[in-house]
């Protein structure tokens, strides 16, 4: 196939599951393109509900499963990196670069466009570093590399803007690192995906680097205090010399829900100015740009119009209670527990939850959190279920509602409590080995530095509390 009639081809998005394959694939289905979305876990994708898009499941770390998805592909964008894995990330990227090369190679396919980062001189951060380095292995082989690198993402769930997002919300004052006088060209993520979307179509870009950039070049730290002035909140930022980026990590990992592993790499990379020289690109795709004031509108804009999810799905704006000043990543707690028991009898229990005030362990701390609920004007001991057994999107459960339920598979809980946060309990009944596994969930967005503080003194009962319900769920359902 030629790069002529590539808009009747198939896009394969290779990282579907990740922030920027999640919102890429409804945005090529948008402009009339087949897509084929590939993760490792594809009840993730289907969780996603996106219409005409082909799911499939595939691991770079396993070449036997790239084939079967790059069959028929005209164009592959691979957008997988492994900074949540943890210290060794960096070779596991070229692991996964040169397997992915290999197999496309075989597939014939058109053309790979990857998403890098933004390289500045002598980079001292391994995550910029792999990032180069798995774009040098993709243009080993034949098959034409379009490489687009870009620095801060502006959009609802980049971290980058996440952390800062949550630094704004959490707090007023912030005793920084010297890295908030780094410089980089932020760009809002519907920018950046419609530059992906269209370097794959035109020849001229076969083979090429492109920097990719907004029209502002700024500091972190003018960063922050421009958003703190859209969300209405005044900051005070005074930099010190002594957080280095190893503390810095930790003193996020405790004001700010980005997951620690992707906030140290992120944080690896800030210690330098990341600048962008976008001429190219702009002179090939001459798009009207966002400035950081549109981008951040268009960040929060989005999140208002997302549509409601089938589960729940980090950041979904509905799991926040719509509330854009809870943080968008999750604090978590889960517990699981296998049976023989068959999934109606697992879903008859699961459903009874809440039902005289029957939280399967506990009950007495049960009552009594709803009971200071209650007092403080929130909805605990005020509502009553529909039907002791049976429940339906909408329904409420003493201080949860229904908003999302696939019978014999998945229930997801609302709390509408009065607490600094909005927190959602999500059960699941999954297959595993001729048997089930029966998982609870609690996911909590926290508001501000009081979700936190509300979080923490948690997470040893949450650890033990989840647990025990899958326990009790099973031995009632196995009765």
């Amino acid at each position: 196939m030629t790069d002529e009639d590539s808009g009747s081809g198939l896009a394969l998005v290779f990282g579907a599951s990740g922030y920027i394959g999640s919102n890429l694939v409804p945005f090529l289905v948008a402009r009339g393109q087949r897509v084929r979305a590939v993760s490792r876990n594809r009840a993730v994708l289907q969780g996603r509900e996106w219409h005409g898009v082909e799911c499939a499941s595939a691991d770079a770390l396993e070449p036997s499963s790239l084939q079967p998805v790059l069959a028929g592909v005209d164009v592959a964008y691979y957008l997988v990196h492994s900074m949540a894995a943890g210290a060794d990330f960096g070779e596991l990227d070229l692991e996964a670069a040169r397997n992915f090369r290999d197999a496309a190679t075989l597939a014939g396919i058109r053309r790979i466009v990857y998403l890098g980062g933004l390289i500045p001189e002598n980079p001292e951060s391994v995550h910029l570093q792999s990032r180069f380095e798995t774009g040098e292995v993709l243009r080993q082989g034949p098959v034409p590399v379009t490489e687009v690198r870009a620095g801060m993402i502006v959009g609802p769930g980049s971290a980058a803007f996440e952390v800062m997002r949550d630094l704004v919300n959490n707090l007023p004052l912030m005793i920084t690192p010297r890295w908030v006088f780094s410089r980089s060209p932020p760009i809002a993520l519907p920018d950046l995906l419609s530059y992906l979307a269209g370097v794959a179509e035109l020849p001229q870009a076969a083979g090429q680097i492109y920097d990719a950039a907004g029209p502002d070049v700024l500091t972190y730290a003018d960063i922050m205090r421009r958003l703190a002035a859209m969300l209405g909140r005044r900051i005070i930022i005074i930099p010190v010399p002594v957080l280095t980026p190893k503390l810095s990590s930790y003193w996020l990992r405790l004001v700010t829900t980005v997951p620690v592993n992707i906030a140290r790499a992120l944080i690896d990379g800030l210690k330098h100015d990341v600048l962008a020289d976008d001429r190219a690109l702009r002179a090939l795709l001459p798009i009207k740009l966002h400035n950081l004031e549109e981008s951040i509108g268009a960040a929060l804009e989005a999140e208002r119009d997302h549509t409601l999810p089938a589960h729940w799905v980090e950041g979904s704006i509905r799991c926040r209670n719509f509330q854009p000043r809870y943080a968008f990543y999750a604090k978590q707690a889960s517990g699981y527990c296998t049976t023989t028991a068959d999934p109606q009898k697992l879903w008859r229990v699961i459903c009874r939850i809440g039902n005289n005030h029957d939280f399967f362990v506990l009950n007495p701390l049960w009552w009594l959190r709803g009971a200071a609920d209650w007092l403080i004007g929130g909805p605990s001991f005020r509502r009553r279920r529909r039907h002791p057994d049976e429940l339906r999107v909408g329904d409420v459960v003493d201080a949860w509602r229904v908003i999302a339920l696939q019978p014999q598979r998945k229930l997801t809980l609302l709390l509408e409590m009065k607490l600094p946060g909005a927190g959602v309990l999500e059960f699941e009944i999954v297959p595993r080995d001729g048997m089930h596994e029966v998982h609870a969930t609690a996911y909590f967005h926290p508001a501000g530095v009081w979700g936190l503080l509300y979080w923490y003194p948690l997470v040893p009962f949450n650890l033990w509390i989840f647990k025990a319900m899958t326990r009790e769920i099973v031995r009632r359902a196995e009765q």
